[in-house]
C-alpha cells in the first residue's frame, strides 16, 4: 500500500512537473514570437521611415549627381541588411537560448524520472534485504544496549560493594579503637585498683605497726608498773620480822 501509494504521489508529482514545464515552453514561443512580430513591424516601419527620407531627398536634391544616388541607396541598403542581419541573429540567438532552456529542462526531467523509477526498482528489488539490514542493525543495537546495562548494573554492583567494604573497614577501625580505647581504660582502671589495693595495704600495715607500738608500750608500762609494785612489795618484806614465842 505505501508504495503504490509513493508511485501516485510521484507519478502526479512528474505530471504536474510535464505541465508546467508545457506551459512555460508554450509561454516561452508565444513570447518569442511576439518578439518576432515586433521586430518585424519595427523594420517595416524603419523601411517607410527611410523611404520617405530617400524620397524628400530626391525632392530636395534634383540637382544631384545619379551616382550619388546610387552610393546613398546603397549605403542604406548595407545598413538596413545589417540592421536585419543583426535582428535575425538576436533572433536565433534568443530563439537558441529557448531551445536550449527547454531542452536542459527537458532533460533533467527524465533523469528524474528516470532516476525515481531506478530507486523505486533498486528499492523493490532489495526490499527483503533492507528488511534483514534493518533487522540486523536493530538487534545488534539491542545487543549494544543491553550490554551497557550490564555494565552499568555491574559498575554499579562494584561501587556498592566497595563502599560497603569500606563501610566495613571503617566500622573495624571503629571497633579496633573502641577496644584500644577499653584496654587502655581496663589497664588505667587496674593500675588504680592496685595503687589504691597498695595504698589501703600499706595504711593496714601503718595501722597495725601503730597498734603494734601501742600493745608494746601498753606492755612495757604493764610491766613497769608490776616492777613498781614489785618494787613496793618487796620493801616491804624486808622489814624485820617479829617473832613471839612462849617460854614454859
Amino acid at each position: 500500500m505505501g508504495r503504490s501509494r509513493s508511485r501516485s504521489r510521484s507519478s502526479s508529482r512528474h505530471k504536474h512537473k510535464t505541465k508546467r514545464k508545457k506551459t512555460a515552453r508554450s509561454k516561452s514561443r508565444s513570447a518569442s514570437r511576439e518578439r518576432s512580430r515586433r521586430d518585424r513591424g519595427n523594420r517595416l516601419r524603419s523601411r517607410s521611415r527611410d523611404r520617405k527620407k530617400s524620397s524628400r531627398k530626391r525632392s530636395y536634391s534634383s540637382s544631384s549627381s545619379s551616382s550619388d544616388d546610387d552610393l546613398i541607396l546603397r549605403a542604406k541598403r548595407r545598413e538596413e541588411e545589417e540592421k536585419r542581419n543583426e535582428v535575425e541573429k538576436q533572433r536565433l540567438m534568443r530563439q537558441k537560448e529557448i531551445e536550449e532552456k527547454l531542452i536542459e529542462e527537458e532533460v533533467a526531467r527524465r533523469v528524474e524520472e528516470l532516476v525515481a523509477k531506478r530507486v523505486e526498482e533498486e528499492l523493490e528489488k532489495r526490499k527483503e534485504e533492507i528488511e534483514a539490514e534493518v533487522l540486523r542493525r536493530v538487534e545488534e543495537a539491542k545487543k549494544i544496549m543491553e550490554l551497557q546495562m550490564l555494565n552499568e548494573l555491574e559498575s554499579q554492583r562494584q561501587a556498592e560493594l566497595e563502599a560497603q567494604k569500606k563501610k566495613e573497614e571503617e566500622d573495624h577501625k571503629k571497633r579496633e579503637e573502641l577496644e584500644a580505647i577499653m584496654v587502655e581504660n581496663n589497664r588505667k582502671m587496674e593500675e588504680a585498683q592496685r595503687k589504691l589495693a597498695e595504698e589501703q595495704l600499706k595504711l593496714v600495715e601503718d595501722q597495725r605497726k601503730i597498734l603494734e607500738e601501742r600493745q608494746r608500750l601498753e606492755d612495757e608500762e604493764k610491766r613497769r608498773l608490776k616492777r613498781d609494785q614489785e618494787v613496793i612489795l618487796n620493801k616491804k618484806n624486808a622489814r624485820p620480822r617479829l617473832s613471839f614465842s612462849l617460854n614454859k
